[in-house]
């Protein structure tokens, strides 16, 4: 039997008597189809695969490239100080 005022307790929220009977029925039927699907075998001797399509790495060449200058990177915000962007104080 599952235990929805555990259930619903570690979730922080609170049921109704009419929510808790709904619920526990699901989460029955839920668990009821998980352990039929324990019964499949048809893993058994496959290995896992993290990635089903092939996948490359696509990468540019790391080029060093002129930017903007530092003055017109903060020429739109008003938080700035000291040549840098300002953000706000942590605590």
């Amino acid at each position: 039997m599952i235990d929805i005022d555990k259930i619903s307790k570690i979730a922080r929220i609170t049921l109704s008597e009419k929510e808790k009977e709904n619920f526990s029925k699901d989460l029955e039927d839920v668990l009821l189809w998980l352990k039929d699907l324990d019964k499949i075998k048809v893993t058994k001797d496959i290995e896992p695969t993290f990635q089903p399509i092939e996948t490359k790495n696509v990468t540019r060449e790391d080029i060093v490239e002129p930017s903007l200058e530092q003055e017109l990177a903060l020429s739109n915000t008003e938080n700035k100080e000291n040549g840098y962007f300002k953000g706000p104080q942590s605590m």
